[in-house]
């Protein structure tokens, strides 16, 4: 292992978890969005993270994210017959969004986020603990 892989995976770490926080965030936000460009309500998304390859010189790779998927859980039904965009029978088809599962999410990435900082400062203050020796 490399004297920089543990900064390189760490960081590849932070990248990943800050994306699945603007993906929850986004989620959040359209959690009542009845109507989208597509057409029908919004569709809750998803980051899925994979191993990365070892770059050049690396044993280790880090994540990366294979990509943002659309969750295939069902849409939810809510009766409310005033609403614009109710159906003959007075329900409403809202996102598959919950906001409880997606703040436990959100505090899952922001806790793994959390602690890619932590072991990227472990792996500086090693460092500076080196040069300190070799000095």
């Amino acid at each position: 292992m490399g004297m920089f892989d543990a900064l390189s995976i760490s960081s590849t770490g932070m990248s990943a978890e800050r994306l699945r926080m603007d993906v929850i965030a986004e989620n959040l936000a359209n959690a009542e969005t009845t109507r989208t460009p597509q057409g029908g309500p919004y569709q809750r998304q998803e980051v899925v993270l994979e191993q990365a390859g070892p770059s050049f010189g690396q044993v280790l790779g880090g994540v990366r994210v294979a990509g943002i998927v659309s969750d295939a859980s069902p849409p939810r039904r809510v009766y409310d017959p005033g609403h614009p965009d109710a159906d003959k029978q007075g329900y409403v088809t809202l996102p598959n969004v919950n906001p409880v599962n997606e703040m436990v999410d959100l505090i899952t990435a922001q806790r793994g986020y959390e602690a890619n900082v932590t072991a990227m400062s472990a792996a500086k203050q090693m460092f500076t603990k080196t040069l300190d020796v070799l000095r």
